[in-house]
């Protein structure tokens, strides 16, 4: 015989691994619900497509050739293969299945995190969150080249092709040292930023740039030789009484509860920010993504977050 170099196709592939378990036509089509004339017709194929007969039939008894035993764990493998990537792929196809990969800023992450991870478990028991906590620019990286499946980061996010789905809104308070003359203040002025040292995070957070852009529309005073890497960070130098900061009131809680802090509230409009989620419109995941971001606010509105919910 002459080998195919198309190859077997599934279905002779299953018909001879039938007749190879059962070593009985009728068995073998019965298992399969097919007659058996069809059944013959494919391990025919399948012994055409090889090159090689892989099974002797008499009137008594039908038998397995030498090559037909050798390739029976190989048909099995090459089988049970395709149906583990059949059911792979239906799952991967079902909403709110397996992993997903989330990115999100870090002056969002400790503040949300909490929150989000357990409504999102809560809701989507099957659902595997990966978190990849990163700057704005690695998030928008891993969104364009598909290493994340969305992020969780402030709107508006630029990039192409990705789609914003708008989750809070949240206003930044002033953080200053206990005893500033401000200190617990409510209706604060934008212009106070004027005749304040403005304590910055590193270049690269998002949060640098809404701060920097609040100052300059009040022409404000900020330093730029202090730099910190984290909001934690920042905090500390306030405490110790090198300036004033701006943070976001979600991250009040967590990083003013140390001694020699205090808060003062801005009039309205108080300077604030968007959070979103971001994913990329090709994936194809729209529906999912919306449905996430919905669970996302129902857990932001649970835990009474100081924000305010936007759709």
């Amino acid at each position: 015989m002459r080998i195919n170099p198309s190859g077997p196709s599934l279905s002779q592939l299953r018909a001879f691994l039938a007749v190879a378990e059962f070593l009985h036509f009728r068995a073998a089509a019965s298992a399969l619900g097919v007659s058996q004339p069809t059944l013959s017709a494919a391990v025919a194929g399948c012994e055409e497509a090889l090159g090689t007969r892989l099974v002797e039939r008499t009137t008594r008894r039908v038998m397995l050739t030498t090559a037909g035993e050798r390739l029976v764990p190989r048909v099995r493998a090459v089988l049970d293969a395709v149906d583990a990537l059949v059911d792979e792929a239906e799952a991967v196809g079902r909403p709110f299945v397996g992993p997903l990969r989330l990115g999100i800023i870090p002056t969002v992450a400790p503040y949300l995190l909490p929150v989000a991870l357990h409504g999102l478990r809560s809701a989507f028991p099957g659902l595997e969150p990966e978190v990849h906590e990163e700057r704005t620019a690695r998030l928008l990286e891993g969104l364009a080249t598909g290493r994340l499946d969305a992020a969780i980061l402030a709107l508006p996010a630029g990039g192409r092709g990705l789609v914003e789905i708008p989750l809070y809104s949240e206003d930044f308070v002033l953080v200053v040292p206990r005893g500033h003359g401000i200190a617990g203040s409510a209706g604060v002025a934008r212009s106070v930023l004027r005749e304040l040292e403005v304590l910055l995070l590193e270049e690269g957070h998002c949060l640098r740039d809404q701060a920097l852009d609040v100052c300059r529309e009040v022409g404000g005073r900020v330093e730029t030789a202090t730099r910190a890497a984290s909001l934690g960070t920042l905090v500390q130098l306030v405490a110790a009484g090198m300036g004033v900061t701006l943070l976001p009131e979600t991250a009040v809680p967590v990083e003013t509860r140390r001694a020699g802090l205090s808060v003062a509230h801005f009039g309205a409009p108080a300077p604030g920010r968007r959070i979103g989620l971001v994913h990329r419109e090709s994936a194809g995941r729209s529906v999912e993504f919306a449905e996430i971001a919905a669970q996302l606010r129902r857990a932001v509105r649970t835990r009474r977050l100081p924000v305010r919910l936007t759709r």
